[in-house]
């Protein structure tokens, strides 16, 4: 991100309202980037890091790993710092060329199209809740094996339990507790992990 002194002092007012935190301080880089995208402090008790997320995902980042994306807007999101740093290559699911069955959405389908073709790649659900339980049936099923899942959809129903079982698995996850979410809040993730594993990795390449 292109950072201007409007933005380091909207930074500065958040870190004071914030005060002591628990977080690591990898951890609190991504949360008061959602809080900056969103202006809403909530986000600080919403969420929550699996172990090793963050080294999972400066690893798969540096390493030009693929990225699924749920929505258009969450493409248009984190095209930009992508493109400046690792140029990682970015599908976006509900563009995907598929057939949809079953009466699943064509997100839902187009993200199984792509997880079996990138079954080890970055997977960002910022507003699909049908994506994100996709997700959850294919890891299940033992079909694919993400490098790391952001999930951020807001919803009132399945998505608590989609959630959960993505919590229960063994795949590196970022996620929102309960009903809030959305593109804005995965593109804020992504965009926070971008710059710390550039700033890890990102010289060396």
């Amino acid at each position: 991100m292109e950072w201007h002194i409007t933005d380091a002092q909207s930074l500065a007012i958040i870190d004071q309202e914030i005060g002591d935190h628990v977080f690591s301080p990898a951890e609190y880089e991504i949360v008061r980037r959602v809080i900056y995208a969103t202006a809403d402090f909530e986000y600080q008790s919403l969420l929550r890091f699996s172990e090793r997320a963050l080294q999972a995902a400066a690893a798969a980042l540096s390493a030009r790993t693929t990225i699924i994306v749920d929505m258009p807007m969450v493409q248009v999101g984190i095209a930009y710092d992508i493109q400046n740093t690792f140029a990682n290559p970015i599908f976006c699911s509900f563009d995907a060329v598929t057939t949809p069955q079953d009466r699943k959405t064509r997100v839902a389908w187009g993200t199984k199209t792509l997880a079996k073709r990138y079954p080890e790649g970055i997977f960002v659900v910022g507003q699909s809740q049908t994506a994100l339980s996709m997700l959850v049936e294919l890891i299940e099923a033992e079909e694919i094996k993400p490098a790391l899942i952001i999930a951020t959809p807001a919803g009132f129903i399945g998505v608590d339990t989609a959630k959960e079982k993505l919590r229960d698995s063994l795949i590196p996850n970022i996620m929102i507790e309960g009903r809030k979410g959305n593109a804005v809040v995965a593109s804020a993730v992504v965009d926070g992990l971008i710059d710390l594993a550039w700033q890890a990795y990102g010289q060396e390449g």
